[in-house]
């Protein structure tokens, strides 16, 4: 059986990884993907303990937060793809004031 302490040094690798990709990308839709990484990490977590515990309560709570990211990466993409038409670039700081 693996133990814990590898499941949260990987669970910790990749919110690191996706946090470095938030602060140092200049793409909107990879800064979207770097979210989506770092909420992954956070279910990792959510499910290690839970095996670790003998209870399936992470799995249910990566249940709902898988949900929500699904919801969040549909109205983040919608929103990215709005900015594009309207500005015809992806970069954040095309977008300081958000006035049409």
């Amino acid at each position: 059986m693996i133990p814990l302490g590898h499941y949260l040094i990987v669970s910790a690798m990749l919110f690191a990884i996706g946090t470095a990709g938030v602060f140092l990308r200049r793409n909107l839709i990879t800064i979207l993907l770097s979210i989506e990484i770092m909420l992954n990490a956070v279910n990792l977590s959510f499910v290690a303990f839970g095996r670790q515990f003998g209870s399936v309560d992470g799995q249910i709570i990566v249940f709902f937060v898988m949900t929500v990211a699904a919801a969040e990466a549909a109205v983040g993409l919608a929103i990215v793809i709005a900015l594009f038409r309207h500005r015809e670039s992806l970069n954040p700081d095309a977008f300081t004031s958000l006035k049409w």
